[in-house]
């Protein structure tokens, strides 16, 4: 963990230049607070973390969300090698004018369910004191994404219930597998498996729960259809990067490159390596979360892939369905449907056949908005 502490000094420095909150880019609407958990690492992990981190970025420069902070997993003691993509996040901030900040969660795994880290320093727990924090200043609820780990926002939970229940709009929780009732011996869904106990305290906070599946089973997995209660997808990426500005480009070169040098500026605003940038185009990405960064902002996604506001007239290609956690087995949580629950939903594919298509084409016209 030497690793990380090594940060603390470089990630002052970040916080200071990207500035103590957002300010918008030439635009007056401000959209529903948004904090954005993510492993968004480099070298990266899995290249979706950056479309992801794209995509609120881009929700935040036309306005629809305030983009209030950025909190980077810390990465596992297994990975010396991987570093929270500080670099990553003063691109985005750089392409769009915005000055987010960015912090580094906890580095220590949960010891049971209901662990409020009180062992922990003040550096280990900087990034989950930055979300407390954006939680009490705000003047309206929070929502709050988490695309990795869950430990930070269950451990935020742990020491300030209150504030969770008063200021968080909505947790957008992105793990686990989404069938009602699993076998015993069910494989865990990989963001679960970072920190099991964390996972299952998120279920315990008393704010809106809105639960996006990766799978339905890690043993059902099929790439060509979309599961019903799973929120996985694939699309070509030369479907969307040949469309987008150049600096978007250079920003994903970058992270595709592997590089982990300090030139992220010049390289964002440098040439672009087509040769790169025509062999990624030629490869499928497997992505997650797109779907509910819309829904948080106000969104759904049609068959045709246009994103209208949400009204009650309006037919999306998901929904997100009220349920009743009954149980949390090896195999990860069980559930069922719940007309009358108001703080805990699920994700749910209603369209299996266009499901793909239809949000890939949605996140292509959202970044393409991006200068």
């Amino acid at each position: 963990m030497g690793h990380v502490h090594r940060f603390a000094g470089l990630l002052l420095i970040v916080l200071i230049v990207l500035g103590q909150g957002t300010v918008r880019a030439g635009q007056e609407r401000v959209g529903v607070p948004v904090i954005h958990v993510t492993d968004l690492h480099r070298p990266h992990n899995d290249p979706d973390d950056h479309w992801d981190l794209a995509c609120v970025y881009a929700l935040a420069y036309r306005g629809d969300i305030e983009l209030k902070g950025i909190l980077i997993d810390c990465p596992p003691v297994s990975r010396p090698d991987w570093n929270p993509d500080i670099a990553g996040v003063a691109q985005m901030n750089r392409i769009t004018g915005l000055a987010v900040p960015v912090a580094v969660g906890t580095p220590h795994v949960m010891k049971s369910r209901d662990d409020a880290q009180p062992y922990a320093s003040a550096s280990d727990h900087q990034g989950i004191d930055m979300v407390l924090a954006i939680l009490r200043e705000s003047e309206r609820p929070v929502v709050i994404n988490v695309i990795g780990n869950s430990r930070d926002i269950a451990v935020a939970g742990k020491k300030a219930p209150g504030l969770f229940a008063a200021k968080c709009a909505g947790v957008y929780l992105n793990a686990g597998c989404g069938a009602p009732r699993k076998p015993a011996d069910a494989r865990l869904e990989y963001n679960v498996t970072l920190d099991k106990p964390a996972y299952e305290a998120i279920f315990d906070l008393p704010c809106p729960l809105y639960w996006m599946p990766c799978f339905e089973t890690l043993d059902a997995r099929d790439s060509s259809r979309a599961p019903e209660f799973g929120t996985y997808y694939r699309f070509r990426q030369g479907d969307i990067l040949p469309h987008l500005s150049k600096r978007v480009r250079n920003y994903f070169a970058y992270m595709f490159a592997r590089r982990t040098d300090h030139n992220w500026l010049a390289s964002l605003e440098g040439e672009l390596d087509e040769a790169l940038l025509a062999e990624v185009a030629g490869k499928d990405r497997n992505m997650w979360c797109t779907a509910g960064f819309f829904y948080a902002a106000g969104y759904t996604v049609t068959a045709e892939g246009a994103t209208p506001k949400l009204d009650a007239g309006t037919v999306g290609i998901f929904s997100f369905d009220p349920i009743r956690i009954t149980g949390m087995g090896p195999g990860g949580n069980e559930w069922v449907a719940d007309a009358g629950s108001t703080k805990r939903f699920v994700f749910h594919v209603r369209d299996t056949e266009h499901y793909q298509v239809a949000v890939t084409k949605a996140m292509k016209g959202l970044l393409m908005g991006l200068p």
